[in-house]
């Protein structure tokens, strides 16, 4: 007997008695895995030369199973006898796993997707502004859509129990004072929710920008769907959420572009030419690796009854090369002082008056 007189056997199998019921669901069980098989073998041979969608079928390939197959099992269990004992309760649970299994799916295809994005756009270059613009959307947007899926799934599983339904047509006589409580308890989720796709789609801050909050320097490590991780530069940990970076004021150091310019301040004598530091901070900045050739500035910018304040400033092309331009400038120009003009370093000036000479015949009277 061949194999598909088996299935003509088992499919004529009755469906009011377990027995019968047992051995469709074996048969289609088997059919379904086959076809999940040939399927996935398929997909993964016409993939074999992108790898970003054969990264997406590989993360789409336990849930595409899972649902694949409890859905060729509710086909079994939908037509099986109403009078068989425990059939609701295995129809029941056969929904929960599909609806489950669905979102799981649907989750894992958004990842892909994000992820295959990302790939796409690497960060280890230059430019890389339109990179992290593109970046932050896809991880704000993807986690917004992931979480709605998962309320809409979980919803739709509680949706199908019956005792479910009947406490939800219960709230509904009641719909505005619930709606109100539940408004107020969750305006703190909701709230980041909507500052996250504020964030995502008017992007005040992206992926590895340079920010200073509340005094701290460091860079955007993650933006999770409630809060922002910036990594600050003693490998600190600053955890920010959401809705405090779209109502309070911050620093963005790389917003438009990642160049910057930097200052260094020194206090020196009012006597103390100025030009040959202005040569100095020149021949500085042109040995200097991480000078961009953009700006290189000497000026005397203030002055007290002690000395006066010069500002060196110059230019790089992200805030970590200008931190340690400036480090160099800075310790260059207090050497070539301390090496050339030692004397007009600042220093604190007294005066002390003269005492008045005693006239010698008073001195001789006394």
């Amino acid at each position: 007997m061949k194999f598909l007189d088996y299935v003509n056997l088992a499919t004529e199998a009755p469906l009011d008695n377990w027995l019968g019921v047992a051995a469709l669901t074996l048969i289609v069980l088997l059919v379904g895995l086959g076809i999940h098989r040939a399927g996935s073998t398929l997909l993964r041979r016409l993939v074999r030369h992108r790898p970003l969608l054969g990264a997406l079928v590989q993360s789409i390939d336990r849930p595409a199973q899972v649902a694949l197959t409890v859905l060729v099992l509710q086909l079994v269990w939908q037509n099986a006898s109403d009078d068989l004992a425990g059939i609701t309760t295995l129809r029941r649970v056969s929904v929960l796993v599909l609806v489950g299994a669905l979102t799981w799916l649907a989750t894992r295809v958004t990842g892909a997707f994000a992820e295959a994005v990302i790939r796409l756009n690497p960060l280890d270059i230059d430019d890389n502004l339109s990179a992290r613009a593109l970046h932050t959307q896809t991880r704000v947007l993807a986690r917004s859509i992931t979480a709605v899926i998962l309320i809409i799934g979980i919803g739709a599983m509680l949706m199908t129990l019956p005792n479910v339904r009947q406490i939800g047509t219960s709230l509904l006589a009641s719909a505005g004072v619930a709606g109100l409580v539940a408004g107020i308890a969750a305006r703190p989720v909701l709230g980041n929710l909507i500052a996250g796709l504020q964030i995502a789609l008017s992007q005040p801050i992206r992926l590895d920008d340079v920010v200073v909050i509340q005094g701290e320097w460091g860079r955007v490590e993650d933006i999770a769907g409630s809060y922002v991780t910036v990594r600050i530069w003693d490998e600190r940990r600053l955890i920010v959420p959401l809705q405090w970076l779209i109502e309070n004021p911050f620093q963005n150091w790389t917003r438009s572009n990642s160049q910057l310019i930097g200052s260094v301040f020194l206090w020196l004598d009012y006597r103390i030419p100025l030009e040959p530091l202005r040569r100095e901070l020149q021949r500085l900045c042109e040995q200097a690796s991480e000078w961009d050739k953009r700006v290189q500035v000497l000026q005397v910018t203030d002055s007290n009854e002690r000395a006066m304040q010069l500002r060196a400033l110059v230019s790089s092309v992200n805030s970590s090369l200008n931190w340690d331009l400036r480090c160099k400038v800075r310790e260059g120009l207090i050497a070539y002082v301390s090496r050339h003009y030692p004397e007009y370093l600042p220093r604190l000036r007294t005066e002390i008056p003269q005492l008045e000479r005693v006239p010698e015949a008073s001195a001789e009277f006394a």
